[in-house]
């Protein structure tokens, strides 16, 4: 895949960090071997087109106690697929870490799996997923409990760098827009509910 100007603008400024963080990571195979591969595969399919979180979101939305977490969650990730897969991945088209295969993110690539991903990388769109997705959770939750929805979303960022399928300026780049497509869908929620509010009101005075 032909990369953009602005993927290779991408690569030439995070290329530092996308090599530390790449290999921070990779210790963990260095210290354990395939010990860590099922898991952060496993965590991976979770995310795989966000399609379990879409049906986790429907089920949350069947019922009263939970519909406030389901439908913020389908907002947010549908939000976050409109962005990430539709705009800024087709925008930027930066290629796969494995796709140059003389750099040393395709020799970690060969270590844990080789699992092989659509040619986009720029953003992570599981990291985006579970990012906006969790961070419905965390908004309307009990936040002394609802941060724990977070280590669901880091393992998946962890996930996406330890199986080389995304840099990790991909997956940070999932980070913020997880975030603000959970917030946006927030402020849509809350405009929907203000407007169904008014106009059972509405039809009461009459």
């Amino acid at each position: 895949m032909q990369a953009s100007a602005a993927a290779l603008w991408i690569n030439t400024v995070f290329a530092g960090f996308d090599q530390s963080i790449t290999t921070a990571v990779h210790n963990l195979y260095l210290w354990a071997g395939d010990f860590f591969t099922p898991f952060f595969e496993f965590i991976s399919f979770l995310g795989h087109d966000g399609i379990i979180l879409v049906l986790l979101s429907i089920a949350l939305m069947l019922f009263k106690k939970t519909r406030r977490f389901g439908t913020a969650m389908l907002f947010g990730v549908a939000i976050g697929a409109i962005f990430t897969n539709c705009i800024l991945k087709v925008l930027i088209a930066r290629p796969r870490p494995y796709a140059d295969d003389s750099s040393i993110f395709y020799q970690f690539w060969l270590l844990v799996g080789q699992n092989v991903e659509s040619d986009k990388s720029f953003p992570s769109g599981h990291t985006t997923a579970a990012f906006a997705t969790m961070t419905a959770v965390f908004m309307v939750g009990d936040k002394r409990v609802s941060w724990t929805a977070y280590i669901f979303a880091i393992l998946m960022g962890l996930a996406r760098i330890y199986l080389v399928v995304h840099f990790p300026s991909d997956v940070l780049a999932g980070v913020i827009v997880g975030i603000i497509a959970a917030i946006l869908a927030l402020a849509a929620l809350g405009a929907y509910v203000y407007v169904m509010n008014r106009g059972k009101g509405g039809r009461r005075r009459r």
